[in-house]
């Protein structure tokens, strides 16, 4: 301590007791004791502090750890693994402090002792992760060779060609000299020399990165731009970058506005594959995919990781039975009965509590976002738009029939405009998937409903529900419920109907199922 410190203690202890420790031995001696008791206490608190975490620590089925060292001699019923392996929670171990897992990459199921692994980390949502953090976008050839200094053998760049508007130009340094290859875009691919074809730049890196082909020598070490991080290096320091040679795509289960979505299977686990091939798209999703990571509900489409191999490859759990408003439009009310209707409503309804929970606006709700998986449980996916924010720049995109008043006029996005959402999706549901506001033009939706139009109830619709759409669609957005409030709604209309289930034969995929 400093002498600061001390004489600002005694001068304390004289102001409230009178007495001077430093001439007073007793009082110095108590003091002192007082001092070890304190120091001791403080000791053993310490000491009990991973117990403590131990208590309170309790991984679902489900959770994601990522191991700490490794464990090559593992005793009976154990699990082997390295450092840096995902391990899946499977269930509780048979005695304290461990747990049953199984191995994302060998598929092999053992005991795990909880403080040996960590809990995989979700990526923090920052606009510096690049999936092309070698891209220097327009910059001159002098300027590329000034970035590639010291030279390096294999040290690369790509920067867009001035001189040809559309192409692009891969820099790379080899015995110390910098050598440009102009990439020429023609037919939707790129290519350096006209014998091999890339479909992105990400594809064509990573073929270079691999085999020297046409240029002076193999890509090594990639010039990252100033100001940009590595989204491959971090993704793989957190755990959820996986291996493309453990994946096996099978057939295609849906097209959507970016690329196709595909079953699959991974280490033994059926998965649902978006493959995204542009890598201006592939970067703008990374942003979903960093929303994803930090998200973990029974009511939620759960990602598994994603892949980096001639685009962006996002893998999730495989939802067998598609979108909502197929499964709903294709079974009606002969294979799905009110209480499943219910059941359906209540399992979105408990998914969006979770995200407002977690302050997350969603901002694209509806049915067709919605998958239903194996044993008919509903689950919310496609988090394309889903920020913290309650900005969007692009007003164009909105869904006008499921978006609230003041989300459409003002851009102002909230936790209430996705309950106005929610209210739609609940027509959707028990309108066994009809497009919401029937006979009106898209044009006249937004003014008819700013001037007080709400949809009537769908046929054999209960009054209690269709009460809940009412005060999801009401004009000011402070008299709508939380999502909190609806859960609570619903379960009582749960109890009232108790089971449905669907009667229809198991295991068919159909279109949608993806992520």
């Amino acid at each position: 301590m400093s002498d600061g410190f001390i004489s600002a203690a005694a001068a304390a202890l004289v102001s409230d007791t009178g007495i001077n420790p430093f001439i007073d031995p007793a009082v110095k001696r108590r003091t002192e004791t007082q001092r070890r008791r304190q120091t001791q206490v403080l000791k053993t608190e310490i000491t009990n502090i991973p117990a403590l975490l131990m208590a309170k620590m309790s991984w679902a089925a489900g959770t994601q750890c990522v191991a700490k060292g490794d464990h090559r001699k593992p005793k009976a019923g154990e699990l082997a693994y390295h450092k840096g392996d995902i391990l899946t929670i499977v269930d509780m171990g048979p005695r304290k402090g461990y747990y049953r897992a199984r191995h994302n990459t060998t598929g092999e199921e053992g005991l795990i002792n909880s403080s040996s692994v960590r809990e995989r980390e979700a990526l923090r949502v920052d606009p510096s992760l690049s999936l092309m953090p070698w891209f220097h976008g327009k910059i001159s050839g002098p300027e590329a060779v000034a970035k590639l200094q010291p030279a390096e053998d294999g040290l690369f760049l790509v920067r867009e060609s001035i001189r040809h508007p559309g192409d692009y130009v891969l820099c790379v340094s080899v015995s110390a000299e910098v050598i440009h290859y102009r990439v020429i875009y023609q037919d939707n691919k790129l290519t350096i020399d006209n014998t091999q074809y890339f479909y992105n730049l990400i594809d064509m890196i990573e073929f270079y990165s691999k085999n020297k082909g046409s240029i002076a020598t193999k890509l090594l070490k990639p010039k990252q731009k100033q100001g940009t991080k590595s989204a491959e290096l971090e993704l793989s320091k957190n755990g959820w970058l996986l291996d493309i040679t453990k994946l096996k795509l099978g057939e295609n289960i849906g097209e959507g506005e970016f690329g196709a979505v595909y079953e699959g299977d991974y280490m033994g686990q059926r998965v649902a594959v978006k493959t995204i091939k542009c890598d201006v798209t592939a970067q703008a999703f990374l942003q979903e995919t960093t929303v994803m990571t930090k998200l973990q509900h029974k009511n939620l489409v759960r990602l598994l990781g994603v892949i980096l191999h001639k685009g962006l490859h996002i893998v999730t759990e495989l939802m067998s039975k598609g979108n909502l408003v197929n499964f709903l439009r294709t079974r009606g009310r002969s294979v799905v009965n009110s209480a499943q209707l219910i059941r359906f409503a209540l399992d979105v309804c408990e998914g969006m509590e979770y995200l407002e929970s977690k302050k997350l606006i969603h901002r694209d709700l509806a049915a067709r976002n919605v998958l239903v998986s194996d044993d008919h449980v509903a689950k919310v996916s496609d988090f394309g738009l889903t920020k913290l924010d309650s900005k969007v720049s692009d007003n164009a995109k909105l869904p006008i029939k499921w978006t609230a008043p003041e989300a459409l006029k003002k851009e102002k996005f909230s936790t209430k405009s996705d309950i106005w959402s929610y209210g739609i999706l609940l027509w959707e549901i028990f309108s066994y998937g009809r497009q919401p506001y029937p006979k009106i033009p898209l044009m006249e939706v937004k003014e008819r409903v700013e001037a007080g139009y709400r949809m009537e109830a769908p046929e054999d619709c209960p009054p209690t529900v269709y009460a809940l759409m009412r005060i999801c669609w009401e004009q000011d957005p402070r008299k709508r419920p939380t999502f909190h409030k609806l859960r609570e709604k619903l379960e009582r209309e749960t109890g009232k109907c108790g089971p449905g289930p669907v009667s229809e034969p198991q295991g068919e995929i159909r279109p949608g199922s993806g992520c």
